[in-house]
């Protein structure tokens, strides 16, 4: 069933008091028999979406900010990836990619190696989500040094598997109560310029952050006992976090001074979404191995650890996984990325700039905007209770959340106190300044 058109077209509608009477029933039921491990900023119950407009069971209508948690890169039910997901689904459902060989699944890793970041030969393994996806880095990067031990950032949010939640250093609620963790993983200060852990300033750093790395091989772990180094090229969890450019410099010549892989996380960064396929790609960044997932399906279950040929050499059985690379999933994926390579990387570079443009005067404008910052459409801005000692102010950023969904804007948060914007990438420019519109609202009445 269609959404209902509005005027003005493609814009949120709101027709009831939020939650809905249908919203309130399907929530009541919920809350019986789901886990409560989930997390729900608001009352939103969707029902149906198409593009960047998504309708709940009462029929009101939502620009969507969050595109499934980045996941809906081409929009909700774009038709060129249901059609795929239709076609595939009357021809073959499942076969298993581990055990039988299938013609699209190879057609996907040779359109994933022919895009990768570093260049030249590489190979896929595929699993269903973006924590397997790590999963299956750890696991290959210890079979292919024979080491034990990883560095991974501050701040970080790799999954919720255990090998994935080891690295993991975002929340400690997604820790707490799981321990022990999986043993090998040191943390390091992500470069958070805007909080600079060393207390530097941009110009005049020298990636002091990585140099605890340094630290670390001259006192409690040896260089020769670390497999790698994973790191998020945009950090996503921790507050959408954009690193400089000498720190991916400095991480590429320690990585080569200790013989380290490098797997960079891009399960929220990739797929087009800021304005590159890969956000490794502002930064020349080439890693050994890479995660993806997310954006790759439309929001299909679909994972992928790509790494160089060189590295992926696993012998059979040593990697699997039963449903990773399902026929109908990578039909999507293969309909996705042809989208964005023809249209939506560059949509998004182009309307993430307008906005990007748009909200940089914010923090000199709100007294509560602290810093803006992002490539493509992948924003952050982060929500302060003072501009001069920069003390965070989650409750600010919950109540502008909460503000923006009563006005029909759907956003979630990251980190401690700011806010992600993480749109589909068929956005339109109208779509996009009624988001900056209803924000700079949300400011001005969160105080």
């Amino acid at each position: 069933m269609p959404i209902k058109e509005a005027v003005p077209a493609g814009l949120p509608q709101l027709i009831t008091a939020l939650p809905g009477p249908k919203a309130k029933e399907v929530i009541a039921r919920d809350a019986s028999v789901v886990s409560p491990s989930y997390t729900r900023s608001y009352p939103m119950v969707a029902a149906r979406g198409e593009g960047a407009i998504v309708e709940d069971v009462d029929g009101n209508r939502f620009l969507d900010f969050n595109a499934g948690i980045a996941v809906v890169a081409t929009g909700h039910c774009h038709p060129k990836v249901v059609r795929a997901i239709q076609d595939q689904a009357a021809k073959l459902i499942h076969m298993s990619g581990t055990d039988f060989y299938y013609e699209n699944m190879v057609e996907l890793a040779e359109t994933l190696t022919r895009l990768a970041p570093a260049g030249g030969a590489h190979r896929v393994s595929f699993g269903n989500s973006g924590t397997e996806a790590v999963e299956g880095a750890l696991k290959l990067a210890r079979y292919h040094t024979g080491r034990n031990n990883f560095i991974a950032f501050l701040g970080a949010f790799h999954g919720r598997s255990m090998g994935s939640l080891s690295l993991t250093a975002s929340k400690v609620v997604q820790r707490k109560g799981f321990g022990p963790l999986v043993p090998g993983v040191q943390h390091v200060p992500y470069p958070y310029c805007y909080r600079c852990p060393v207390n530097q300033r941009v110009e005049s750093c020298r990636v002091e952050c990585l140099q605890q790395a340094e630290r670390l091989f001259e006192t409690i772990l040896p260089a020769e006992d670390v497999a790698a180094i994973v790191v998020e090229p945009i950090q996503g969890e921790g507050g959408y976090v954009v690193p400089p450019q000498k720190f991916f410099d400095e991480l590429q010549a320690l990585a080569k001074r200790h013989n380290l892989l490098l797997i960079a996380d891009e399960v929220q960064s990739g797929m087009g979404r800021t304005g590159k396929m890969w956000a490794s790609r502002h930064f020349g960044f080439k890693p050994d191995i890479l995660t993806i997932a997310k954006g790759i399906a439309s929001g299909m279950p679909l994972g992928a650890t790509m790494a160089r040929a060189g590295v992926m050499r696993w012998t059979p059985g040593a990697h699997a996984s039963t449903f990773g690379g399902n026929p109908v999933a990578v039909a999507a994926a293969l309909a996705t990325i042809e989208l964005l390579e023809t249209e939506l990387v560059e949509n998004a570079a182009r309307i993430g700039t307008h906005m990007l443009g748009r909200m940089a005067s914010w923090p000199s404008r709100f007294a509560n905007v602290g810093d803006v910052r992002g490539r493509g459409l992948m924003i952050g801005f982060e929500l302060v209770k003072d501009r001069q000692t920069r003390e965070r102010a989650p409750e600010v950023r919950d109540r502008i959340v909460q503000l923006a969904f009563e006005r029909g804007l759907l956003v979630l948060g990251a980190g401690k106190n700011s806010v992600r914007l993480c749109p589909p990438l068929v956005i339109t420019r109208d779509q996009a300044d009624f988001a900056v519109d209803t924000l700079e609202e949300c400011l001005s009445l969160a105080r």
